[in-house]
């Protein structure tokens, strides 16, 4: 299985705008500029949609695991938090931290624990990721 997105932009780095879209057409030539990635302009950033990749794939990869343990959530709420940080007069993301809270009968908090921790190391994009990924996992 293959998806892909694309990003035109156009002029400078810090005048300059572009927009990305997805296969899906979920986004469709969505805004994105250096104000909205460092500042606080309208649009998207790399390291928000990162964020929104990482949550989604690690609340899929959650669910399938307690799936495969024998447990069934009634909800999982994922929140990641990308760090960008200046390096070598450069940038780079040095870090994610995975929020998650879920609501899942019958489970104990060190099988929570123990599962949430796995669907950390077993989920795709924490996989080609490299930064310092954490997690705080929170059974309601």
């Amino acid at each position: 299985m293959k998806r892909n997105a694309s990003a035109v932009w156009k002029g400078s780095i810090k005048e300059g705008s572009g927009v990305v879209s997805t296969q899906s057409g979920t986004l469709d030539n969505t805004a994105y500029s250096f104000k909205s990635r460092f500042e606080s302009g309208t649009g998207t950033n790399p390291e928000e949609l990162i964020g929104a990749a990482h949550a989604g794939c690690y609340a899929m990869a959650f669910s399938l695991m307690l799936g495969e343990a024998g447990y069934e959530p009634s909800e999982i709420d994922a929140k990641a938090e990308v760090s960008l940080v200046e390096d070598d007069g450069g940038f780079k993301i040095d870090a994610i931290k995975l929020t998650v809270t879920a609501t899942i009968d019958g489970i104990s908090d060190d099988e929570f624990q123990k599962i949430a921790n796995q669907a950390k190391e077993g989920c795709p994009v924490s996989k080609v990721l490299n930064a310092d990924i954490s997690l705080d996992a929170n059974l309601n």
